[in-house]
């Protein structure tokens, strides 16, 4: 398995590389910082991980 680009709504926000026998996600953006250096069993369980921290940094409330 080699590199591979992480798109999310068509922009690239980071890559996985194989690390033992899973893949590291190190990020390129900073809204997906949170997950940066995690290790994941496939590309798409690295989108849902996205996918769900966008939704949660969307629900907080915004202080003023």
């Amino acid at each position: 398995m080699k590199k591979q680009v992480i798109e999310y709504g068509g922009v690239p926000v980071g890559i996985v590389v194989p690390d033992q026998d899973r893949l590291k996600f190190i990020a390129v953006k900073y809204h997906v910082h949170d997950l940066d250096e995690q290790h994941f069993r496939n590309a798409d369980e690295v989108r849902l991980a996205i996918r769900d921290l966008l939704s949660r940094q969307q629900a907080k409330p915004i202080h003023v």
